[in-house]
């Protein structure tokens, strides 16, 4: 039977000035599926779902949807032709309402008056045929990320879209959110809505996607039945090599221990205590709101501990703000790297040697010979693929940067580090590059501590790892007695 294809992309060409981010793709998505399109950064994932949105105008191949040749000028256009992106950055009007977020650029009119009560009752059909439970005359600004995300597929409905772009849609959901996102895709699909779903995370391309398509350096590798391959082989083809393991734990030297926490309340925290020892990696577990986060930024100094004590190397110390930490050798590569970890529109080099400007000052002025040394250096060390240190942060990838963050801890000489969601948002390669990074912290003696939403990376990774539930410390599991279901049991 001859398949029926809402949308083809044929020999799509995209030319940014030095670089083709896109090199004659040829793609085509069947009518009324959800379509998995998988690629490490840099692929070209982002810039194809540009073309197809009419942000980006190609340089050469064609559109056709529905059987018909089209080009998007602008964003505009896609969208009444029926093309919708749900963004992995949530795009609303926060101090709107639901149902005017809803109505956005497709305001219903009354005569020449705004049909307020009709738009009302739009938004609560469409609220009630996907069984949600949303107010919508709530301000978006008081929803949590899984219904604002929510929120922007309603607005999706209601512009009669026909094909639902999803970008990395899971990214900051717990797993109840997530389970509730999918119901909502599969919704969509069985009303004949065409899907097309980007993600990282290879389980969910498995679990909901009927077909799949791989790009690599902005080329076109594949197209198949996601039957037809299994998890290893779409990562070797996203990579374009053996990944061989995927969690390539390396035994450090594990040693006395490094630091200690007794007792600690803070906010959601409540009387924590542990130690790490030197050489480790110590992971921490929990559920999103269990308060992973807040447990790092308190040993750090960077919120006030309310009680409780903490030891480095023995030593009791009370930081008041996290520059006693940095001095003590501590460091944080925090979870939002692009507005904590890094700043954006300054050069790789500006940022590798941000945090230790000690090591680049002589004379009471920073030497540019003495970054361009410092920062090349652990930028080699480090694998940073970039044009040059003078490119600013914001052009790299999303594991380019974090690896960024990453030397400009080392560089500052950090023993003991804090990686919070060190791969969140990264690709498969990139994961392997970190993981390799931190191995080889541990084997130099340097002591990791990690929190993660991933649990398979926590219990490949990790020595031991730690359970937090709702400020609460649970448990504590060793890394050969741990399993995903022993630790879930002790996050709920």
């Amino acid at each position: 039977m001859e398949k029926d294809y809402i949308l083809s992309l044929e020999g799509i060409t995209k030319e940014f000035p030095g670089v083709k981010a896109l090199d004659d793709v040829t793609i085509r998505v069947e009518r009324g599926t959800i379509h998995g399109l998988v690629g490490e950064n840099g692929a070209g994932k982002s810039t194809l779902i540009k073309v197809l949105a009419g942000i980006y105008q190609p340089n050469a191949g064609q559109v056709v949807l529905e059987g018909e040749k089209r080009h998007f000028n602008n964003p505009i256009e896609a969208r009444r032709a029926g093309i919708s992106v749900v963004h992995q950055e949530i795009k609303l009007a926060e101090p709107l309402t639901v149902a005017e977020n809803m109505f956005l650029g497709n305001v219903m009119m009354k005569g020449k008056l705004v049909d307020w009560k009709g738009m009302r009752r739009r938004a609560r059909e469409i609220v009630d045929d996907l069984g949600m439970d949303i107010d919508v005359n709530a301000q978006v600004s008081s929803l949590t990320v899984a219904r604002k995300q929510i929120v922007e597929i309603m607005h999706a409905i209601n512009n009669n879209s026909k094909i639902l772009i999803m970008d990395e849609p899971s990214a900051v959901l717990t797993d109840r959110e997530l389970a509730v996102m999918f119901r909502i895709v599969k919704q969509l699909r069985d009303k004949g809505i065409t899907i097309i779903y980007i993600s990282h995370r290879l389980d969910e391309v498995f679990d909901l996607c009927s077909n799949v398509s791989v790009l690599r350096d902005g080329q076109h590798i594949k197209t198949m039945p996601i039957g037809e391959v299994d998890r290893q082989g779409l990562i070797n083809m996203m990579v374009g090599r053996e990944m061989g393991q995927e969690y390539p734990k390396v035994a450090g030297q594990i040693g006395d221990t490094i630091l200690e926490v007794r007792n600690l309340s803070c906010g959601i925290l409540q009387d924590i205590s542990f130690e790490v020892k030197a050489g480790e990696v110590f992971g921490i577990s929990g559920l999103v709101g269990a308060g992973r986060t807040e447990l790092a930024r308190a040993v750090l100094g960077i919120d006030r501990i309310q009680s409780g004590e903490v030891y480095v190397r023995g030593k009791k110390v009370r930081y008041h703000g996290f520059s006693g930490a940095i001095r003590d050798g501590l460091g944080l590569i925090p979870e939002d790297r692009k507005l904590q970890g890094l700043v954006q529109i300054m050069t790789v080099r500006q940022n590798a040697t941000l945090v230790n400007l000690k090591g680049v000052i002589k004379g009471g002025i920073i030497r540019r010979s003495l970054e361009d040394r410092y920062s090349r250096e652990y930028c080699e060390k480090l694998r940073v693929v970039t044009p040059s240190m003078e490119t600013e942060v914001q052009y790299l990838s999303g594991g380019n940067q974090q690896k960024v963050v990453i030397a400009k801890w080392l560089f500052q000489g950090s023993e003991i580090l804090f990686l919070d969601e060190p791969t969140r948002g990264i690709d498969v390669g990139a994961k392997a590059e970190i993981y390799r990074l931190i191995n080889q912290m541990v084997q130099e003696g340097k002591t990791v501590i990690m929190i993660s939403s991933e649990m398979p990376e926590i219990l490949g990774m990790c020595d031991r790892i730690m359970v937090l539930h709702e400020g609460h410390k649970m448990g504590e599991l060793m890394a050969e007695e741990a399993s995903q279901e022993k630790i879930m049991a002790l996050c709920t």
